[in-house]
């Protein structure tokens, strides 16, 4: 076989194929075993027809396409893996010639990765904010704490934002009654915003057994964005009492003795986080400030991938109803071409992101352990409630498997780089990267040794 490479633009080449038919032997074998089994010839069972019968019968130009369509992806793989070629999306082919006896030529153009050169990454710089744990913050958490173990007791007042209400709900609309909008015995925590627009103004200051009316919006159902007229009663007022702060809490609440003892670990605790807010705004920034340093030629096909499948998932939110889709935009305030505009924008960047880790990993050899695999498909699964075999059949089948695998590589080479960059807080202090995102694995040091 032979073959040659056309770069036809920094992402895009024709690949030019030349196969001799000796190296096609394999494939009129299988060719001729399948169309066998399709055609009934007297005196043969299925399959079983000799080739010179079977093309007696059929004629040659079945054989031909039959071997046409099973060699030339796998001739077109074989040119690609001898060439070294980095390609992206499927190839479009053309069979140019068929000389049968002697050749078989076709062409395949396909995007590819273009050459990327990357900056070295000790010569990025990026500041990050401070996050200090406040007195503030642990009472936060304090007040988090105590409600997870306060009671609820009733009340004979009007009603207050942070009461716990039972109510009754129904809705008419254009005088009708909404059937899927009528319950009874709701519980619902005043200010909490779970419930439909207008509900909390309604019920502050409401008494026990008080009707309530207002306009509202729905959100759901069969009249989704139409506007309502809902009736609330008032069934039950309960405030959240909650218990002292005091040792005898902090022994109720945790494994400590006294409260100083809790809050001092809560402080640890908040430290930990406010760290791992600033590895995201660390890795965030490095990443914009590596992206900066970088031009990268664009494979149109790839980004219009990307574009088609925002779009898809932005319709797709409204039962891809474009209707519903465009006044919701308008609701936004922007206008369809900005939407696509911007969709367009941010399905480059995202496209030139995976260019340029990608690269990184290459030249960083950065590797994907079965265990990492593991974890991040067990993540996958519990984030969507479902078990992780479950979860990889369902990747499989949706052919999103290798991009698990690609966004858990290139998440590696962001790290590489991260590692590599100096990273200060706002009092110029340079952070400690080992300590926000933990040492650096064997395959990580290695890569960078070299």
């Amino acid at each position: 076989m032979k073959s040659t490479v056309e770069h036809l633009s920094p992402t895009r080449v024709r690949i030019n194929v030349e196969v001799p038919f000796d190296e096609l032997k394999s494939d009129f074998d299988r060719a001729y075993r399948k169309l066998a089994k399709q055609v009934r010839i007297p005196g043969f069972r299925p399959g079983k027809a000799p080739a010179r019968v079977l093309e007696s019968r059929i004629g040659r130009a079945p054989v031909l396409d039959e071997v046409v369509q099973e060699a030339v992806p796998a001739k077109y793989l074989e040119a690609v893996n001898s060439g070294e070629l980095r390609t992206l999306g499927r190839p479009e082919f053309e069979v140019t010639r068929i000389d049968d006896g002697d050749a078989l030529a076709f062409t395949a153009e396909v995007d590819v990765r273009p050459e990327i050169t990357v900056p070295a990454f000790d010569e990025l710089s990026v500041g990050v904010a401070d996050q200090p744990v406040t007195d503030e913050d642990v009472a936060t958490q304090l007040d988090e704490l105590r409600a997870r173990f306060g009671t609820l007791t009733g009340v004979q007042r009007a009603a207050q934002e942070g009461d716990f209400v039972v109510v009754d709900l129904s809705a008419t609309v254009d005088g009708e009654e909404v059937e899927d909008a009528k319950t009874a015995g709701l519980s619902y925590e005043i200010g909490s915003g779970q419930l439909v627009e207008g509900i909390d103004d309604a019920l502050i200051g409401a008494s026990t057994g008080e009707t309530k009316t207002f306009t509202t919006t729905l959100v759901a159902g069969e009249h989704d964005g139409r506007e309502a007229e809902v009736s609330v009663v008032l069934t039950s007022v309960k405030e959240r009492q909650l218990p002292e702060l005091d040792d005898e809490f902090a022994q109720l609440a945790s494994e400590f003795d006294t409260l100083a003892e809790l809050e001092a670990d809560l402080r640890t605790r908040l430290g930990q986080v406010k760290k791992m807010q600033q590895g995201v705004e660390a890795r965030d920034k490095v990443l914009e400030a590596l992206l900066e340093r970088i031009e990268v030629p664009l494979p149109d096909a790839v980004v219009q991938l990307e574009v088609d499948a925002r779009l898809h998932d932005a319709v797709h939110a409204f039962d891809h109803d474009e209707t519903r889709f465009a006044a919701w935009l308008e609701e936004q305030g922007k206008t369809r071409e900005e939407f696509d505009a911007e969709t367009r924008t941010t399905a480059e960047q995202t496209v030139k992101t995976q260019l340029v880790l990608d690269q990184i990993a290459d030249v960083e050899k950065v590797t994907v352990s079965d265990a990492e695999l593991t974890n991040q498909i067990i993540y996958q699964a519990q984030r969507f409630g479902i078990g992780p075999d479950e979860y990889v059949k369902r990747a499989q089948q949706s052919g999103q498997l290798g991009a698990i695998f690609a966004d858990l590589r290139r998440g590696k080479a962001l790290a590489t780089v991260v590692r590599q960059a100096t990273v200060t807080d706002e009092s110029g202090t340079r952070l400690d990267l080992d300590e926000l995102f933990g040492e650096a694995s064997s395959t990580e040091e290695s890569a960078t040794e070299e």
